[in-house]
């Protein structure tokens, strides 16, 4: 499975989110134990006018890993971002199941 995280973060705040993301908030995720590894990704296009969109994917053995992370540390974890970057970006989340790998 893949816990993906879509974030358009404004081009003014875009260098200090990118130092927190990899200094602190994607270590403190993956200090949870539930996810095998993480990919950050940013996106080549402008998918939003002002932003810069990244992408990052949280791989993880099953759902009830995912359920575990929500139950107990997503709220923490996504409060910690509100606190450091409130107003300055836009995120949406998805669970994929891998259904094939080529």
């Amino acid at each position: 499975m893949i816990y993906a995280v879509t974030v358009h973060i404004e081009k003014d705040s875009h260098h200090a989110w990118v130092v927190w993301m990899k200094d602190k908030h994607i270590p403190d995720v993956m200090a949870t134990g539930l996810f095998l590894n993480c990919r950050m990704m940013r996106s080549e296009l402008v998918l939003k006018k002002g932003y810069i969109t990244y992408m990052m994917h949280y791989e993880l053995e099953d759902k009830s890993r995912f359920k575990e992370y929500e139950d107990k540390h997503a709220a923490r974890l996504r409060n910690d971002v509100i606190l450091n970057f409130d107003g300055r970006f836009i995120a949406s989340r998805d669970l994929l199941e891998i259904t094939a790998r080529f």
